[in-house]
């Protein structure tokens, strides 16, 4: 038996065991501001890789979740070229949720169907990661290390994890980033850029009966401020903006001394983002009403994901391993963003949404498919057999 048939024939067995991890990762809190709660991820994490032989280093970060990375080495004992390069498999703990939401609304599953927060997005993903290392483990046949990475902040745009991304990204051969596979079974071969920032005015408050005059309305300013930023959006471009917060105000016969809102900013070329974040700029510069000031901060962002000659070589290869694992795998563009565009700006050969199939992510209705996850572990795991058959 060769070792890709031993690998998929073990991996075909584990789906018990998968299912055992995964009830307690989506039982588990873990929003990405509860950084404890991720960390326990983290240690489930740990404890399963460390149990198999697995090697794993903690990376710590200060505000969210640590970074784990767990190394598997390669067949090869003296490795040369490509061989050299880690071959990177990718995923965050975090959730959007808030605390107290697995309690609320605990793993379950019905039929084929297993639900629970996070389950999808992307904890089966996380799961089914770590379930292809100890496989490699097990049976040697990696054509190179296997990394699988681990973050803890990637809801909120990675600010800690990002650097700890990218330093990976410089070192990879290619980069399996294990985000939900699209509801169509599909993968993701290209997603948008994402820009999230912050805009506070500041006016003066008078009483809107007896004062009026005296007021500056920094409510009034933002609608301005709103309407030509919405304005921005081009749709043919694949740019869109939209103020999805807003608060400010004193009370009703107040005028407005203060007002916040909130810029969801996306695109696909990387030269639109410094294009339309300078427009971003001029339209916060500008006061519409005398006498408001106004700054604009960028909470966070996401780089996009866009094709490569090699990114397109390891979406055909891994399509044909999924056909193998007896699967139909397109690739999709997606409007959301995730860490592989971090991954893919450094360099790296990128594929996105290789985990297990799900959908409704963000919201209760989030769901998994569970038969999907044998089949997407295998395809992955042939794919990384194969790499060095394609080129990679």
């Amino acid at each position: 038996m060769t070792t890709e048939a031993q690998i998929t024939a073990w991996l075909a067995t584990q789906q018990d065991a998968m299912i055992a991890e995964l009830k307690e990762m989506v039982n588990t809190d873990g929003g990405s501001y509860d950084k404890a709660g991720v960390d326990r991820t983290g240690t489930q994490v740990k404890r399963f890789l460390e149990g198999q032989g697995i090697a794993v280093e903690v990376v710590p970060r200060e505000k969210h979740g640590d970074c784990l990375r767990g190394v598997v080495p390669g067949a090869h004992e003296i490795a040369s070229g490509n061989q050299q390069k880690n071959i990177v498999l990718m995923g965050h703990r975090d959730t959007v949720f808030p605390k107290g939401e697995p309690e609320r609304r605990p793993f379950t599953i019905q039929g084929n169907i297993a639900y629970g927060p996070g389950v999808a997005d992307m904890k089966a993903g996380i799961v089914m990661n770590m379930f292809v290392l100890a496989a490699f483990h097990k049976f040697g046949g990696a054509p190179g290390p296997l990394v699988g990475l681990f973050t803890g902040d990637e809801e909120i745009g990675s600010p800690e994890g990002r650097p700890v991304i990218e330093n990976e990204a410089r070192s990879a051969r290619v980069v399996f980033n294990s985000e939900p596979g699209r509801p169509s079974g599909n993968v993701v071969t290209g997603r948008k850029g994402g820009v999230f920032s912050v805009v506070d005015i500041e006016g003066k408050a008078a009483h809107s009966g007896g004062n009026f005059e005296a007021g500056i309305s920094a409510i009034g300013e933002a609608a301005h401020k709103i309407v030509a930023i919405h304005a921005l959006t081009d749709l043919k471009r694949g740019i869109t903006l939209n103020v999805g917060l807003v608060s400010g105000g004193q009370s009703v016969n107040t005028v407005a001394p203060a007002c916040q809102f909130q810029i969801d900013l996306r695109y696909v070329e990387l030269a639109d983002r410094d294009e339309v974040v300078g427009k971003l700029h001029d339209i916060v510069a500008k006061s519409f009403v005398p006498g408001t000031k106004a700054k604009l901060v960028i909470k966070g962002e996401f780089l996009p994901l866009n094709a490569t000659p090699a990114s397109e070589r390891v979406f055909a290869l891994y399509q044909n391993a999924a056909t193998d694992s007896g699967l139909k795998v397109g690739g999709e563009f997606s409007g959301g963003c995730a860490d592989s565009g971090f991954t893919a700006a450094i360099g790296a050969p990128t594929i996105c949404a290789v985990g297990p199939v799900g959908g409704k992510a963000h919201s209760p209705e989030e769901y998994l498919e569970i038969d999907s996850m044998i089949p997407r572990a295998q395809a992955m795991a042939r794919a990384i057999m194969r790499l060095e058959k394609a080129g990679l």
